[in-house]
């Protein structure tokens, strides 16, 4: 018997969650903006000329660094000018940066009311269908973003990275994917339900923000490759990007957290098709795709600890797992029929 009223506040949490992150989304932009209008001030200006009498290369960061030191000299009357509109574009981007972190917060504990209700309305776990099933992965990937920026806070300026897709995947949750609360199919109602789909829910978000974290480092290497091919002055075309090895860093701590989880997930996935199905393994496409993205992130992690495929090889492979990972979540189970299409899209 499902109840109505919690299922109708289950569906009340996840619009609040919606729009939560979409008013993440958009703060993130304006901070991402905010760096790119940023006008140029007389110091910034003599920085490329004191590079060429000084014959001396110079990345990003340490014409950053000493733009930033030439605002205290004097410049005559036009100097306060470009130090008072720099001051405030930086302190509007971390204004902005902030809110976009306290939003991101609140959608968060949106999304997980929605799924709490959501079990209480159906008497069951809420991971049961497409629909909560892509809500357990989205919410793990948020959780670990919040980790990532409790212990980082220099990585706050790549939320742009994370808060894009998992908007898209939450919206694609709540229209493409929802079903209304049911029981699951009794073959399925066994305690191999909660432990093969917590895992491989939270471990796939977890390895999402691995994959998201390669595309925001190749993103910095792109603009660093740029400013040093003089294609791109940075004084006026800022990023705020970490630094390239601190995006590398978080794509890899990421994935090793993820892969032990994600491999476990496996097993228990196995386990749960002997009982439920006769059969370990089936080579139905959900179990292939998810054994395709194991092999991938085992790639990745065996890239990224051997000299040669380290940087961008190793990220394009964590790149290729996410997009492993998606084409599960939704092309598997929308597209292709098989043993686990009993998911609430068929």
């Amino acid at each position: 018997m499902i109840d109505p009223t919690f299922s109708h506040l289950s569906d009340l949490a996840f619009e609040g969650a919606m729009a939560g992150y979409l008013v993440a989304l958009v703060c993130h932009a304006l901070q991402m903006a905010s760096h790119h209008v940023r006008r140029q001030s007389p110091a910034a200006a003599a920085t490329p000329a004191l590079v060429a009498a000084g014959g001396a290369s110079m990345t990003a960061d340490t014409l950053s660094d000493r733009s930033s030191a030439a605002d205290g000299a004097p410049a005559g009357e036009a100097e306060p000018l470009g130090r008072g509109t720099e001051h405030r574009h930086t302190r509007f981007a971390e204004q902005i940066g902030r809110a976009a972190v306290i939003v991101t917060v609140i959608g968060f504990a949106c999304h997980v009311l929605a799924l709490v209700l959501r079990g209480f309305a159906a008497h069951r776990p809420p991971w049961g269908n497409m629909y909560e099933f892509t809500l357990m992965i989205t919410g793990a990937a948020v959780a670990t973003w919040l980790v990532v920026l409790w212990r980082n806070k220099f990585a706050r300026p790549m939320g742009i990275y994370v808060m894009t897709p998992i908007t898209v995947l939450v919206f694609l949750a709540g229209t493409v994917l929802y079903t209304r609360s049911a029981p699951v199919v009794p073959i399925l109602n066994t305690y191999w339900l909660n432990v093969h789909v917590v895992a491989i829910s939270l471990s796939s978000g977890v390895l999402m923000l691995s994959g998201l974290a390669s595309a925001a480092y190749l993103g910095r290497l792109r603009y660093d490759a740029r400013v040093a091919a003089g294609v791109v002055d940075p004084e006026r075309s800022a990023t705020r990007l970490p630094a390239a090895d601190k995006l590398d860093r978080i794509a890899y701590r990421a994935a090793i957290a993820g892969f032990p989880f994600y491999t476990f997930a496996i097993i228990a996935g196995a386990l749960w098709a002997e009982v439920a199905w006769g059969s370990y393994w089936s080579w139905d496409p959900k179990e292939v795709v998810a054994l395709a993205s194991w092999v991938v992130y085992a790639g990745y992690l065996h890239a990224r600890a051997t000299a040669g495929w380290r940087g961008k090889p190793a990220a394009w492979i964590s790149i290729v797992g996410l997009a492993t990972i998606i084409f599960n979540l939704f092309f598997v189970n929308m597209v292709i029929s098989g043993m686990h299409s009993y998911a609430g899209l068929n």
